[in-house]
């Protein structure tokens, strides 16, 4: 486990959210991330008590992507707040950008929530689809097709299910990252004490 977390720590956390505030958004990055993977790959073992397609539930995937908004959200400092309510545009344009920075608020969040439960839901009903064949065509003859195919996609699936556990992972650092981040203002008008 070790070099995975590792891993996560020098190659998502410090590089997305700064060397000095990780630490506190570690614990929920490596939740999250094992959290998808290990019931990514639980959902790839065809019998009880496996097999139940845990992050192809849009509402866990939902839960996930609502953590990460809050956890975002509640993090954010005033730099990442001025950038949504006072962004860098002519006053002019602040009817239409004000908006669109509030709108971009949720849709991080939705499109997380969206790719990990699309990714995994079409991994398992090609597995499905594939498999059902042969019943489709009432053919015992199509397996010789139609299991090494499932089994290439069920290893192809245990591929995905580390990506996708990678990816949103990423992302909620990424998003935290920008909330947390310190901003050099181009103006230099706001020099900071630390």
């Amino acid at each position: 486990m070790e070099p995975v977390i590792v891993f996560l720590r020098d190659e998502v956390a410090i590089p997305n959210i700064g060397s000095v505030k990780y630490k506190r958004y570690m614990p929920y990055l490596l939740t999250a991330f094992f959290f998808i993977w290990f019931n990514n790959l639980f959902g790839l073992i065809p019998f009880f008590p496996f097999g139940a397609n845990l992050t192809g539930n849009i509402a866990i995937t939902a839960v996930l992507a609502i953590i990460t908004l809050l956890i975002t959200l509640f993090s954010a400092n005033k730099d990442y707040w001025k950038h949504i309510f006072m962004p860098p545009v002519p006053i002019l344009l602040y009817p239409i950008m004000v908006p669109i920075e509030i709108i971009g608020i949720f849709t991080k969040p939705f499109a997380l929530m969206m790719r990990l439960f699309a990714n995994v839901t079409a991994g398992h009903i090609m597995i499905l689809a594939i498999i059902s064949l042969i019943f489709i065509f009432k053919s015992p003859f199509l397996g010789f097709a139609s299991v090494p195919l499932a089994l290439f996609v069920s290893v192809l699936e245990l591929l995905v299910a580390a990506l996708q556990a990678y990816i949103f992972t990423v992302l909620s650092a990424l998003f935290i990252g920008i909330a947390v981040a310190e901003h050099e203002h181009e103006h230099g008008h706001e020099e900071h004490a630390h």
